[in-house]
């Protein structure tokens, strides 16, 4: 008999590697492919706002200033992103998308929503309600290790 633990933990890696993959092939086929995964991530979180500081970006996608400064070079050299220094205090960097940046951005979350409409419209209420609160308590999970492995 196979255990559910098995099944889940197989079930949850190849939902993992299949939306990467999926990601991954939808953007070297669309209109974005000069975009890495990782790009658009970043541009997925410089748009949550009008405009964001560096470290903000930096601080939500969990890696350096350093690291996202490599980056932002190479979406602004695309025109992705523009960037500016604040006249008050020099130091701080914001970052803000352009058109091309706003627009590949909604193509990233239309992406992402088809995927959600596409699994949650196959549900009832009741097991939307559990599957939702099961992600939850993975994602609160997931939140704690990472939180162990940061330090």
């Amino acid at each position: 008999m196979i255990r559910k633990e098995d099944v889940a933990n197989q079930l949850l890696v190849k939902i993992f590697n299949d939306i990467l993959e999926i990601e991954e092939k939808m953007l070297r086929k669309g209109e974005f492919s000069d975009l890495s995964i990782r790009e658009m991530h970043i541009i997925d979180s410089i748009g949550k706002k009008d405009q964001s500081m560096m470290s903000e970006v930096a601080q939500d996608l969990g890696i350096t200033v350093g690291t996202l400064t490599t980056a932002i070079n190479k979406l602004i050299k695309k025109g992705y992103v523009t960037r500016r220094r604040v006249e008050e205090d020099r130091r701080v960097v914001m970052i803000q998308l352009t058109e091309k940046g706003h627009a590949a951005s909604e193509n990233h979350k239309g992406f992402h929503n088809e995927m959600i409409s596409s699994m949650m419209d196959n549900h009832t209420e009741e097991e939307k309600e559990i599957l939702t609160h099961s992600l939850e308590k993975l994602n609160n999970y997931f939140n704690e290790k990472y939180k162990l492995v940061k330090k």
